[in-house]
């Protein structure tokens, strides 16, 4: 029987509710690949199982890491795939909004008048953190384009 690893605290501490769905996967992605499982997760169900039952323990691992709810609800998938396809159906597309949300107020934030550059370079980073919560990825470059862009 397997042991889980200590990386499985993790996925205990950090279980998917909906809106940290980028959080939980990049978490799950990490235990999955210290485990060596990573690979899992993209096969189809394999045609026989293979002697240490690599698909069982990253399954277990995924569904161990979802509220209750989601459980039940992804309980007769067969494949770790199928649950990871799953799951991004149904919270990618609401990470897409809140990221062109965020990304809105990152490129249409200007410094008001009277503001304090501190106060208002705070406001940007908190926008960029935004954005890479929810999977945006941006380069050094363009933040630091776009608070200068904010100044003017």
């Amino acid at each position: 029987m397997t042991k889980f690893s200590p990386f499985a605290k993790l996925l205990d501490d950090y279980k998917l509710t909906g809106p940290n769905y980028v959080d939980w996967k990049r978490n799950l992605f990490i235990v999955l690949t210290a485990e060596k499982l990573a690979k899992v997760v993209k096969e189809d169900e394999p045609a026989e199982p293979s002697p240490d039952a690599t698909e069982y323990v990253a399954k277990c691992y995924i569904m161990a890491s979802l509220d209750p709810t989601l459980q039940k609800q992804h309980e007769g998938k067969k494949t770790c795939k199928e649950i990871l396809e799953s799951l991004k159906a149904l919270y990618e597309e609401r990470n897409r909004t809140a990221r062109q949300n965020a990304m809105s107020g990152l490129m249409n934030t200007k410094m008001a008048e009277g503001t304090p550059v501190q106060a208002h370079v705070h406001k940007m980073i908190g926008y960029i953190n935004e954005l890479e919560s929810l999977g945006a990825e941006l380069d050094n470059e363009s933040k630091v384009n776009a608070i200068l862009a904010s100044l003017a």
